[in-house]
């Protein structure tokens, strides 16, 4: 179901199931304010900055003292951030790994050292650390369901041969993961549909230009492009341009973020259609935080509702994105 995002706020929906015991997990005593870590995994795209700016806005909302560390898309200087709190016995952690595995071991370090952590918009991997034991819970989105409603969308709109690159986000990051997985299942269930070729772009703009442009030297038949991230599709639109194609039109162009930018291309016909993925999450890691401190227990993940945007509804949506 679509629904507009509030500017500023997230939405939360329980995922359905039983709610996780929290015996094993550090206590948070209530007071008014804190002292919180927020271990940021880069800062080079307009997604992370809004989630850190929300972060950030939240925190002096409420008086609290935010400990904010950048790893510049370096996993091993991320382990070091959050390191680097625990020894600076902050209250909270507020976690956004760049990868599922490498994060693992400081997370359970965190809960020996007496301090909760909530995962933000990336999971861990669950056979190495687990919601309830290891850290409270997750906050975000449904990558796997945002990859099938990209593929439903192309699906539903689009008929004949239709061969498809694909640019993959962070290799071994959630997003990436799930987000292949949801599109390429849905896909692979589809007639007259193929994904001729995927690669990693990195989430990057410039790196997916470079793909893009690779790739499309080497499937010259390709006339859909999905793109695990609106960076990467912006760069894949300037690398469509430079092949002398028309973006949105020769081949369609398929994104998850929807930042201002991207939607703006939507709105021009440059990007066929983008699923949000909110990044204000400020509010709601905060609250869950608070809640928490008075002994509310979370399922193993939150889940952020998110919009779309189509060309019908890109216009109107446009003011609202980040």
């Amino acid at each position: 179901m679509k629904r507009n995002a509030t500017v500023g706020t997230i939405a939360l929906a329980l995922i359905t199931g039983t709610v996780l015991a929290q015996s094993m997990l550090p206590k948070l005593a209530a007071k008014a304010t804190y002292r919180v870590g927020f271990a940021q995994t880069e800062s080079n795209n307009p997604w992370r900055l809004a989630q850190t700016k929300s972060m950030q806005d939240e925190a002096k909302r409420l008086g609290y003292q935010l400990v904010y560390t950048d790893a510049a898309g370096s996993t091993a200087k991320q382990v070091a951030d959050v390191r680097s709190m625990i020894a600076q016995k902050v209250d909270a952690i507020f976690l956004a790994p760049r990868e599922d595995k490498p994060l693992a071991p400081v997370v359970k370090e965190a809960r020996d050292a007496g301090i909760p952590v909530i995962l933000l918009d990336r999971n861990i991997d669950p056979a190495l650390a687990k919601a309830g034991t290891d850290y409270v819970t997750f906050i975000g989105s449904d990558f796997i369901k945002e990859g099938q409603r990209v593929a439903d969308w192309l699906i539903k709109n689009n008929k004949g041969k239709m061969n498809i690159i694909e640019l993959e986000g962070t290799t071994g990051a959630s997003p990436a993961n799930d987000r292949k997985k949801g599109f390429d299942d849905a896909i692979a269930k589809a007639s007259g549909f193929k994904i001729l070729a995927s690669q990693t772009g990195n989430f990057a703009r410039d790196t997916g230009r470079q793909v893009a442009e690779t790739l499309l030297q080497a499937h010259p038949d390709a006339n859909v492009i999905y793109a695990h991230n609106d960076e990467m599709a912006i760069g894949a639109v300037s690398a469509l341009e430079a092949a002398g194609k028309k973006p949105g039109v020769d081949v369609l162009v398929l994104s998850i973020d929807g930042g201002k930018e991207a939607v703006k291309m939507v709105v021009d016909g440059k990007i066929n259609y983008v699923v949000e993925c909110n990044p204000r999450f400020g509010p709601a890691a905060f609250k869950a935080l608070q809640g928490y401190a008075k002994g509310t227990k979370y399922p193993a993940k939150l889940i952020n509702a998110d919009r779309d945007y189509t060309p019908q509804s890109a216009k109107d949506g446009l003011a609202g994105a980040y």
